[in-house]
Formats: structure tokens, C-alpha cells, sequence
């Protein structure tokens, strides 16, 4: 339970950096920011791996960057449940998935979660 809040921290984290950096992205309030990186982290444990599946295919027909297209349509369906937080358009989906992307990879450094990877 305390790597899922802290996973949700470091995607709010992502998001609030996102939203930072875009024109596309915003944000109401912290609290909004902290229900979004919590609802993100149970879409992605949820919805995501289903969706990865369904589309496979097409993730290795287009060498993988298909998935960033999946992690901004994660982040704009949070965005569609949430009326404090705000996503205008693809483009700021995918900036935004790839920005939070980083900071979630960081934060699982950070946490001990990331996979180790042999040299």
C-alpha cells in the first residue's frame, strides 16, 4: 500500500510538472493534483494492461511508440473523470505521458521499485 501512495506521489509529481511546462495541461488545486496521480495509478494497474494487450499489434508494428499514445489516453481519461484536472488535446496527452513517464521512472529509482537491469 505505501509503494501505491508513493507511486501516486511521484505520477502527481509527473503531472504537476506537466502541467508546468504545457499550455495544455492544468490543474485546480493540490488536492485535485494528489485524486489525479491516485486515479491514474489505478487506471494504469486496471485498464492499462488490457488495453495493452488489445493493442499489441499495433505497439510492435509501430516499434513501441505506440505506447505513448496509450499512457496519454490513460492520462486524458483521468483527465475526462476529474472536473479539476484538465488535458486539451493529443499532443498535450503525449507531451504530458512523457513527462510524467520520467518522473514516475525516477520516483521508482528512487523507491526501490525500478526492475534492475544487468550491465
Amino acid at each position: 500500500m505505501t509503494r501505491f501512495l508513493a507511486r501516486a506521489v511521484f505520477a502527481a509529481l509527473g503531472l504537476a510538472l506537466a502541467a508546468y511546462l504545457l499550455k495544455g495541461v492544468s490543474y485546480n488545486g493540490i488536492v485535485d493534483l494528489l485524486i489525479a496521480g491516485v486515479v491514474l495509478g489505478v487506471v494504469n494497474a486496471i485498464l492499462r494492461p488490457i488495453l495493452f494487450i488489445l493493442t499489441l499489434p499495433l505497439t510492435i508494428l509501430t516499434l513501441g511508440l505506440f505506447l505513448l499514445v496509450l499512457n496519454a489516453l490513460m492520462i486524458m481519461l483521468v483527465a475526462w473523470m476529474l472536473p479539476g484536472f484538465h488535458v486539451d488535446g493529443l499532443w498535450s496527452g503525449v507531451l504530458a505521458a512523457i513527462i510524467t513517464g520520467l518522473v514516475s521512472w525516477i520516483g521508482a529509482i528512487v523507491i526501490g521499485d525500478a526492475k534492475k537491469q544487468p550491465l
